[in-house]
């Protein structure tokens, strides 16, 4: 794919793979918009992706809050007109077994939020734009670590552990994938998901207590041959594990088990933006 002029938003870009990868896309002559908590370190990647000729701009939001994923989603309608790919990147680690249960702005488990909830409401506030701007991408980064959701727990009250968390929320991601490229089917926008590589030399890595094996550059070229190789044109509700196609948990494929996430995730994230419901309209 051509990205010269291509806008770009990728979460969780001001650190790790997303840095990587936001970098790689403003070089190419995207127009990335840049997200992150930490307003010094989106400076710095912006900084990073002009050096190399690229377009940036740094928008900020704390991926735990509904509100604020809800003001980012604002943030990009009122910057642009269209939006080409996006890349639901940022995620909360394991941070190990022994991690303590942690809860979102809203109360909600701290993973399944961040790691799954924030992509489900940011795609669902974004997608009139993607619309609008076919063909699209949507890119989910979720994990080879994948742990079945039990829905009679989801927020895991009654037995905790950061790991289990974790993997329920990455698994979370690819049933939401296979889900939206059914009901896009037509629409001009896929959407895919993937495993970008095992235990990049990253914050969240290094935090669990694992020694790094993979570099992030590998992880990112992962990442970006879903955003913009041609093989992946009009191909949909895919999971990569690096760069080959493969499968995933046999939960993503359960279409009642994808049904009864959908149904949940309305409930957590309530009612989508007018403005969006404009747009989609």
């Amino acid at each position: 794919m051509d990205l010269k002029n291509k806008t770009i938003l990728i979460t969780g870009s001001t650190d790790g793979v997303g840095r990587v990868v936001a970098r790689k896309l403003g070089a190419a002559g995207a127009r990335v918009l840049v997200h992150g908590r930490d307003t010094a370190r989106g400076k710095a990647a912006i900084a990073e992706i002009e050096a190399l000729g690229g377009k940036a701009e740094f928008l900020t939001a704390d991926l735990s809050s509904l509100a604020e994923i809800r003001g980012l989603a604002e943030a990009v309608r009122a910057k642009t007109s269209r939006l080409d790919i996006l890349i639901n990147n940022a995620g909360v680690g394991t941070s190990g077994q022994d991690a303590k249960r942690q809860l979102s702005a809203d109360g909600y488990e701290l993973r399944f939020a961040v790691n799954y909830l924030a992509g489900f409401l940011l795609t669902a506030e974004l997608l009139a734009l993607l619309k609008a701007s076919a063909p699209a991408r949507i890119v989910n980064v979720a994990s080879a670590g994948q742990r079945a959701i039990d829905f009679s727990d989801v927020m895991l009250t009654r037995s905790y552990d950061g790991v289990r968390a974790y993997c329920q929320s990455k698994l979370a991601q690819i049933l939401f994938t296979v889900d939206l490229a059914e009901q896009l089917k037509g629409s001009g926008v896929t959407v895919n998901a993937l495993h970008p590589a095992s235990y990049m030399d990253t914050t969240m890595v290094r935090q669990a207590g694992v020694t790094p094996w993979s570099s992030v550059e590998t992880g990112a070229d992962a990442i970006l041959n879903l955003a913009a190789s041609s093989s992946l044109e009009g191909r949909s509700g895919l999971y990569f594990d690096g760069l080959q196609e493969s499968r995933a948990d046999a939960q993503a494929y359960d279409p009642k088990a994808r049904q009864q996430l959908r149904a949940l995730s309305l409930d957590l994230v309530g009612p989508i933006s007018q403005t969006s419901k404009e747009q989609h309209a």
